[in-house]
């Protein structure tokens, strides 16, 4: 990695708000935000769309030479997501998407075919980039790392609160019980599980506000980087 660049990882759960916080602080420090989650989201939204059963690890790893994924900033600066030239940023928010792109992400194949993708931004500016495993295999030599969660019964009040804003009608009880299967299922994966880094600094947000968040998130960045 380049020394005239710096790198902040931010690893968490399902719901922990990770993207919306790393979003805002990306712009705090003037660093470009990656969002890891989005890119899996969107092969998850082509495995879908493929008819194909997203734990066939020979069926998706036979789509991803001819995959048309692609990344973008628009002028606010917000990441946008497109596949074959659609753009499916709000397609790949839909809430059956969480399930598949967990479920996509453990395949080898397809964690080979990101990880260059994503390590070739960090060398090519500043990033904050958040996801499942960005301090412990994607960028292990990150300036800052940072591993953001919450109790799963406030991402689940979270998580539905976001649907509710998206029109999107659903029940507390069978979100929670998604995140918790969510969590088990990234937690237990046998390529690149969810864990904590030895060295990553802990912020639990559960009785945090956003603004509260990411006042906490930005002293801990500026603790490392100066």
């Amino acid at each position: 990695m380049s020394m005239n660049y710096r790198s902040v990882a931010i690893d968490g759960p399902a719901g922990a708000g990770k993207s919306t916080l790393a979003r805002k602080l990306a712009e705090k420090l003037g660093f470009l935000y990656v969002d890891t989650g989005a890119i899996y989201r969107t092969v998850a939204l082509a495995v879908l769309r493929a008819g194909l059963d997203p734990s066939d690890e020979a069926g998706t790893g036979g789509l991803l030479g001819g995959l048309d994924l692609k990344m973008a900033y628009g002028g606010d600066g917000v990441q946008r997501m497109y596949l074959a030239g659609e753009d499916v940023s709000a397609a790949i928010r839909e809430h059956q998407i969480s399930g598949v792109a967990s479920k996509v992400s453990a395949i080898p194949a397809v964690r080979a075919f990101l990880l260059d993708y994503q390590r070739r931004l960090a060398r090519e500016g500043s990033v904050v980039m958040d996801g499942r495993d960005i301090g412990t295999v994607v960028l292990p030599d990150a300036d800052v790392k940072i591993f953001l969660t919450a109790a799963p019964e406030a991402r689940a009040r979270r998580r539905l609160l976001e649907l509710e804003q998206r029109g999107r009608s659903a029940d507390y009880e069978t979100v929670l019980q998604d995140i918790r299967d969510r969590d088990y299922s990234d937690e237990h994966r046998p390529i690149a599980p969810l864990k904590r880094a030895e060295d990553a600094a802990l912020l639990d947000t559960t009785s945090l506000n956003l603004e509260q968040s990411l006042e906490a998130l930005l002293s801990m960045v500026k603790e490392k980087i100066t």
